[in-house]
């Protein structure tokens, strides 16, 4: 599966109220040629459903899951939805797996252990009466023990807020051949205060959480770092802003320090689906 090296990462493209936008946006999207078209699993719902909407609408694009939690989804829906999709869209359906955090399994009523966790839902997927290829999956990892995992067990994985040093970290545990796709939030803003301004209205919220406010320590920033919705210093390492050449040099490091493919998050100031920014974008894809 050959998803390029660059793609669109989008909440709006599950949860913006007008599905036949979505539709349009889609296709648009697809013939500016992204490799991939990543969608959250933010809150749960039929995100199958919701990458054969997509599906639908598009020729080349792959549809990545850019996560599903393996505590909200069962193995086996999970890997009849996928074959139902390969029969009808051919290879262009990734899955993308992610062990979310403690809630998430407490709520599913399990205990929190990752990389237990993870090995049974790939088993799971892999004794499926239709099995979903190694080469059809991947994991979010943000450690090097879960990073191991995808590389023995599934195309690679798809690290969430990380800077090109975490990447290169993780490309050295990988080897050379799986896919590493990280997610990169990118704002159309040469404006410092406003671009900071508009990417913390959404990754604020992921730096608060436990499990990502670790990943982010690990990586080199301090508490104050992450305090307030992320100081000045870990917005401009883990967001690409600026105009759109600056954001090309920002992918180009992300490249060079061995990622295979950049799930670009463009964040903008308005609701809605973020249209202007992706036109803006379009010349990024490749």
């Amino acid at each position: 599966m050959n998803i390029g090296k660059t793609g669109l990462w989008s909440p709006e493209l599950r949860l913006h109220r007008d599905t036949a936008e979505i539709a349009d946006a889609a296709a648009e999207l697809d013939s500016h040629g992204w490799g991939a078209l990543w969608i959250p699993g933010l809150g749960g719902g039929d995100i199958l459903g919701d990458a054969d909407r997509l599906l639908s609408v598009t020729k080349n694009t792959t549809v990545a899951t850019g996560v599903l939690s393996i505590w909200r989804h069962p193995a086996e829906e999970m890997a009849a939805g996928h074959a139902r999709l390969r029969k009808e869209h051919g290879h262009r359906v990734l899955l993308g797996l992610g062990v979310s955090d403690a809630a998430a399994a407490q709520s599913a009523g399990g205990k929190y252990r990752p990389l237990a966790a993870l090995n049974d839902y790939l088993d799971r997927l892999d004794e499926a009466p239709e099995p979903v290829p190694t080469d059809e999956r991947l994991v979010a990892a943000m450690g090097p023990k879960l990073t191991e995992l995808a590389a023995r067990r599934s195309a690679g994985t798809h690290p969430f807020l990380v800077t090109p040093e975490f990447t290169a970290g993780a490309r050295a545990i990988l080897g050379d051949g799986p896919l590493l796709a990280p997610y990169l939030a990118v704002v159309v803003d040469d404006d410092p205060e406003r671009a900071r301004t508009t990417a913390r209205g959404f990754v604020s919220f992921f730096i608060g959480m436990g499990h990502y406010a670790k990943s982010l320590m690990r990586q080199g920033f301090s508490e104050e770092d992450i305090a307030g919705g992320g100081s000045d210093r870990l917005i401009d390492s883990v967001v690409a802003w600026g105009t759109v050449d600056k954001i090309n040099e920002r992918v180009q490091t992300y490249l060079d320090a061995g990622a295979s493919h950049v799930a670009l998050h463009a964040i903008s100031p308005r609701e809605g689906l973020p249209r202007a920014e992706w036109r803006q974008l379009a010349t990024l894809a490749r």
